[in-house]
């Protein structure tokens, strides 16, 4: 009897779940009431709630709402501090124009280039290397279109080709500022045979070696299908415009200006890489973590802007907005221990254990890719139907290691796949805002723009579940 109600409390709190992920519903409350359900389930049914070594309030009603309170003692000081650090320090970057100035840095040779289709690849490689800056999609897209849209339109790219490059902009740029492999990195850390794992190691070691190849493949499928498409379809005028051509805005500052604030927005990561090569190399055992970085490299922009400013007052009182660009990062915090409270939830009914069972079946059949393939089929279906890329990715990184270890494979074999998936597929989805945005500006229906992403999108997809295979199962 236990058994029927744990599967069917579970499956009716899964399918809720991805309604709401559906329905763009804010998935966070799903996420903690069906977490905290699932604990009252697990109770009158006689379970515990499975958290290790945990003390009761003394009154059972009152333990769930203990439970989720240990999930955010417990995220806060981790993977949770790290995100509001990186989120501040992106908001502070953006209000000394330090982002713009390293967009125009990066955008400026593209007006030197004739050839259309050259442009296509570099610009779609370009455009990841922005999104190290300035992470969101979405807001990558809207800085794009206002700034590299007619300096592409203008070279003779119809719109449509500029369009879908830009809308492909941010896909799986391997860096350790992603929230996203922040979390994953500090969730592998808390097991035996990632002890120690950092997030520049995660990235380096695992993300890198499948994401860089992957951007490769997809620059080139990008460079033949849109000019395929282009000729299908008739290439348009240059001079047929949607929109009003707008030039990039100069930087009047002196070269010096430029290249600081330039170096300013990526200058955690590259800190980050000269630890890691000069601890590599020499043997020392130098560490910093991904916050320390940040902050470092905080301290030094408040020292450029002093100098640049001479108004000590003026660029103190612009610090805050470091402090609530870390506010504005407080819902992806609470996203991750939100699907920590779905996971106890699940877990406290013993649905965790019996999923654990059933890859005890894939151990040693050969058939390891079986479980990363299904993950990533669900990835592909929730980020087609949601438009979003990471939320999935978010709630299942408690169940990666579990999984993974009952199916007999490497955890990285799940969260390469899984995470990259979301972050390629939200392309390729008709209701992603990146899309829907880019569609909005050059007056076209999104799935026209789909047509021109999903070829490349589904080329790195291909490409990554391989090579992940490959080197990781």
């Amino acid at each position: 009897m236990n058994d029927i109600i744990m599967y069917c409390s579970a499956l009716i709190s899964v399918i809720v779940v991805i309604i709401m992920l559906i329905k763009k519903m804010d998935i966070k409350i799903t996420l903690f009431a069906m977490g905290i359900v699932l604990m009252y389930i697990a109770i009158a049914t006689g379970n515990t709630i499975a958290i290790s070594e945990f003390k009761s309030t003394g009154l059972i009603l009152l333990d769930p709402i203990k439970a989720v309170i240990n999930q955010f003692e417990s995220t806060l000081p981790a993977a949770g501090f790290i995100i509001l650090i990186l989120g501040g320090y992106s908001t502070y970057m953006t209000s000394i124009g330090a982002n713009e100035v390293t967009v125009h840095t990066l955008t400026k040779p593209i007006k030197r280039i004739k050839s259309v289709y050259i442009l296509v690849p570099l610009v779609f490689l370009i455009g990841n290397l922005l999104s190290l800056v300035i992470p969101s999609a979405s807001n990558l897209a809207i800085i794009l279109l206002a700034t590299l849209y007619p300096v592409l339109r203008q070279a003779g790219m119809t719109p449509i080709t500029a369009a879908a490059v830009i809308a492909t902009t941010a896909t799986v740029m391997p860096t350790p500022l992603g929230g996203d492999n922040v979390a994953i990195a500090t969730e592998l850390a808390k097991y035996p045979q990632f002890a120690g794992l950092s997030v520049t190691d995660y990235v380096i070691h695992y993300h890198a070696i499948v994401s860089i190849p992957t951007l490769i493949i997809m620059a080139i499928a990008h460079f033949f299908w849109q000019k395929f498409m282009d000729k299908k379809n008739g290439k348009v005028n240059s001079k047929e415009e949607n929109i009003e051509l707008k030039e990039i805005k100069s930087i009047q500052e002196g070269i010096l200006y430029r290249f600081v604030y330039t170096i300013l927005p990526i200058f955690p990561i590259l800190l980050l890489i000269i630890v890691y090569i000069i601890r590599s190399t020499s043997g020392k055992n130098i560490d910093i973590s991904v916050s320390v970085a940040s902050l470092i490299s905080f301290i030094i922009a408040i020292i450029c802007e002093c100098i640049r400013t001479k108004d000590i007052n003026k660029t103190l009182k612009q610090t805050e907005n470091f402090f609530k660009g870390m506010g504005n990062s407080l819902p992806i915090v609470a996203l991750l221990v939100a699907a920590s409270v779905f996971v106890l939830g699940l877990n406290s009914i013993g649905l965790i254990q019996a999923l654990q069972k059933a890859m005890l079946g894939i151990h040693g059949s050969g058939l390891g890719f079986v479980l990363p393939l299904i993950l990533m089929g669900l990835t592909i279906i929730i980020v087609l139907l949601s438009g979003s890329g990471t939320a999935l990715f978010y709630a299942m990184i408690p169940l990666v290691v579990p999984l993974a270890t009952a199916a007999g494979i490497s955890p990285i074999a799940i969260s390469i796949p899984m995470g990259l998936c979301g972050n390629l597929m939200r392309a390729v989805s008709p209701v992603a805002a990146v899309v829907v945005i880019v569609a909005g500006t050059i007056k076209v229906n999104p799935l026209d723009i789909v047509k021109r992403t999903s070829v490349p999108m589904i080329a790195g997809v291909i490409t990554m579940f391989t090579l992940s295979i490959i080197l990781f199962v």
